[in-house]
């Protein structure tokens, strides 16, 4: 008996001194932390003692200054006649002209009752009368606003750069959803496609490609091609494992397996990636008017030059309608993918279209006749005037001396001095050493040691390009501001997932402010806030609230209904619902809306530094305008370890991802 109970006793005794060790294991987190802890206690007294606290130490910079301007000298002598400009370069920019080209006098020949109805015709085709009335109106308003030219010249911009972007993008998602190892090595290039300025690699574009169309649609590639890329790869590695077994069993090719099962069942991440493309791309219209663009947004740009909202609004609207259209007709053109045709048996197939194209080109031919290729300048309408008037008004009557809140103004010390002023100077007054320690804290709780050691070194990267205290002051604009983007955007995405009423009434809104190029958001803010960071921050929220609404709402409103069915039926009420069943199931999509908030925050941040921002964002609008290569590229390069470190701190890796589930 003594035998047996001290042989009971011997496992307990084991396992009692053996709990801080299974505890460990059983939160590897804390198991984690734990490990970082030992190791500084080691580390940092040692690096203390050698390089002191405080900002970045200056024995640990690097002085690029000198090598980036051999570059920029060497690019400028050799561009006219070095072969990789003449043979490589010199023909992408011969083929990006070509095809522009072509699309614009194809645009003039149609004329502009031509091209309206060949719009409503295709709307027509692919989703009814509706959409083609819509699309009708659409372009007969910007004819209405005495912006028929410039629209036609961003739209055979923009059609180029689109398809350009949506083909790059399917390719990098399709190799990324197929394969771990390609979408390990596609994140870091996708990151920093997508959260490099555009204003930084505005620079280097134009010293290859020079001023013109080719660098502006080259840019527009670079900006608007990661979100499709992304977002195809998130719906190919996210295909039903069930369906995809079944496939697999019944002895599909991997082709086969790709074209009748993954991109299917992918259908709605592809959908909303061409849609963020079309959105992404058209907002570069301003920007990429800085480089001779031309069309809308040049007009934009002036506009913002003169703080003239009423032109800025003008030229605004087109490009609002144009995103419209695109984002209707290929999202109806999408869905009647695989469905069954609807409509007169007459106008099915071949026949129907036929019959759009008759038309236009009938349509065509009569205002060739006529000499309507142009729109008549004594059917246009003047906004101007009256928008100038209204924002006058707003700014003699909101600005100060408002009762309670007393006014945009106040607002806007109040945020300044009480979050950004609190959240820079922490952030600053931080030796340099524990916000790296900070950094490899989050990044390796919800990841691997490889993702800390991604997040670390990007914010090593920081210090040693000798820009730590701008970088710290632009983190702290774009942590208020994702933080204000992120509660707002949640809040309205749950009551958009609830009520597909509200999605809808929320639909042309989101467009509107997902559209309108991110200077247009700058001139009233300006009007209204003053000059600052407070501004930046505000144009920031507005510009990158759309895209979280609609990836969070994607995600809340894709959960397995049998999911919810179980939780409705066990009683869960809707709050238990959100917390329990969609939130974890949606995390993916969630953690996506996390990181396009980082990085739409982070490009108008940096914008934000024409409106007083500082930082960052100022010297890299500083390098461009001076044509300074260095200044620009530094604090480029800054941004874009700043996104990557962010990035790492937000997003699991796919290890991670598959221990908790």
């Amino acid at each position: 008996m003594a035998t047996a109970q001290a042989t009971s006793a011997r496992p307990a005794a084991t396992g009692a001194r053996r709990g801080p060790l299974a505890a460990l294991r059983d939160r590897p987190a804390a198991a984690k932390l734990l490990l970082l802890a030992l190791v500084a206690a080691v580390v940092v007294p040692v690096v203390h003692g050698r390089w002191g606290g405080g900002i970045w130490p200056e024995a640990l910079t690097a002085d690029l200054s000198a090598p980036l301007g051999e570059v920029t000298d060497w690019i400028v002598s050799n561009r006219d006649s070095h072969p990789l400009f003449l043979y490589f370069f010199g023909h992408i920019s011969n083929a990006v002209v070509l095809s522009v080209r072509g699309v614009y006098l194809v645009l003039l020949a149609l004329g502009w009752a031509g091209v309206t109805v060949f719009a409503a015709a295709v709307a027509w085709r692919v989703a009814g009368i509706r959409l083609a009335l819509t699309a009708g109106v659409s372009l007969l308003l910007c004819g209405l606003l005495g912006m028929w030219v410039p629209t036609m010249q961003t739209l055979a911009l923009m059609v180029v750069a689109v398809l350009a972007s949506v083909v790059l993008g399917l390719l990098l998602g399709l190799a990324a959803g197929l394969s771990d190892r390609v979408f390990r090595i596609l994140r870091p290039v996708l990151d920093t496609m997508q959260v490099l300025p555009a204003f930084a690699y505005l620079l280097p574009v134009v010293l290859v490609f020079g001023i013109g169309v080719p660098g502006a649609v080259l840019a527009t590639v670079v900006y608007a091609a990661p979100p499709m890329a992304r977002l195809t790869a998130l719906g190919l590695r996210g295909a039903d494992s069930g369906v995809m077994e079944a496939v697999t069993s019944l002895g599909a090719t991997g082709r086969q397996r790709l074209l009748s099962a993954r991109l299917p069942l992918a259908r709605k991440e592809l959908l909303l990636g061409l849609n963020q493309t079309i959105m992404m791309a058209l907002s570069m219209a301003v920007i990429a008017s800085v480089i001779g663009a031309g069309g809308l947004g040049d007009r934009v740009y002036q506009a913002l030059s003169s703080v003239d909202v009423g032109a800025a609004l003008a030229a605004g609207i087109p490009i609002v309608l144009l995103a419209v259209v695109l984002d209707r007709t290929t999202e109806a053109a999408g869905r009647r993918i695989g469905a069954e045709p609807t409509g007169p048996a007459l106008l099915r197939g071949w026949r129907g279209w036929s019959l759009a194209a008759a038309v236009t080109a009938a349509v065509a031919v009569v205002g060739r006749a006529t000499d309507g290729q142009v729109w008549p300048d004594d059917l246009t309408i003047a906004i101007a005037g009256p928008v100038n008037t209204a924002k006058d008004w707003m700014v003699d009557h909101l600005y100060t001396g408002v009762p309670v809140v007393g006014g945009t103004a106040d607002l806007a010390s109040h945020f300044t001095s009480g979050v950004l002023n609190p959240l820079r100077s922490g952030l600053t007054g931080l030796p340099w050493w524990s916000v790296l320690l900070i950094v490899a804290a989050l990044a390796w709780t919800i990841g691997t040691w490889r993702t800390a050691a991604t997040a670390v070194l990007a914010m090593a990267a920081i210090g040693v390009l000798g820009v730590w205290e701008p970088s710290m002051d632009t983190l702290s604009q774009v942590l208020a501001a994702v933080a204000v983007t992120l509660v707002i955007g949640f809040g309205i995405a749950v009551g958009a997932a609830r009520s597909e009423r509200l999605e809808r009434l929320l639909r042309p809104v989101l467009d509107v402010f997902q559209t309108m190029p991110q200077f247009v958001y700058l001139i009233p803010v300006v009007a209204l806030f003053g000059v600052g960071r407070a501004p930046a921050a505000a144009a920031a929220v507005v510009y990158a609230l759309p895209a979280v609404i609609r990836i969070t709402t994607q995600g809340l409103r894709g959960v397995d209904p049998a999911a919810m069915e179980c939780a409705r039926s066990l009683g869960a009420t809707p709050g238990q619902q959100l917390r329990q069943v969609q939130i974890p199931l949606a995390r993916p999509s969630l953690l996506l809306a996390v990181n396009q908030a980082v990085v739409l925050v982070l490009a108008v941040v940096i914008i934000g530094g024409l409106v007083g921002s500082g930082a960052l964002g100022y010297e890299v609008v500083l390098g461009l305008a001076q044509g300074d290569l260095a200044t620009g590229l530094v604090a480029g390069a800054a941004i874009v370890c700043l996104g990557l470190m962010l990035d790492r701190v937000t997003q699991p890796t796919t290890r991670r991802q598959r221990q908790e589930s």
